[in-house]
């Protein structure tokens, strides 16, 4: 898997959510520095788990379609006699 790469506008928005998160739930302040750290960390250690379930929802749907199709297509065979 190659590194998921995210725009300065994307990291600074979850920057941003990072440091409301440690506000709101835990009333500890997070400075810039740590918050961009702290992403980093999860990103490298955790980005896996949620880029592999990504890609596994993405493959049921992708199944359900080819079966539809499937189906789509023995719905209008023609009878051989």
């Amino acid at each position: 898997m190659s590194d998921i790469k995210f725009t300065n506008q994307e990291k600074e928005a979850m920057v941003v959510k990072l440091q409301s998160y440690f506000e709101k739930s835990l009333a500890q302040e997070l400075g810039q520095f740590d918050a961009e750290f702290l992403l980093d960390f999860v990103s490298k250690e955790l980005g896996a788990y949620y880029y592999n379930r990504g890609l596994h929802d993405a493959r049921l749907i992708f199944e359900e379609r080819v079966q539809t199709i499937d189906d789509d297509l023995y719905a209008i065979e023609k009878e051989v006699r």
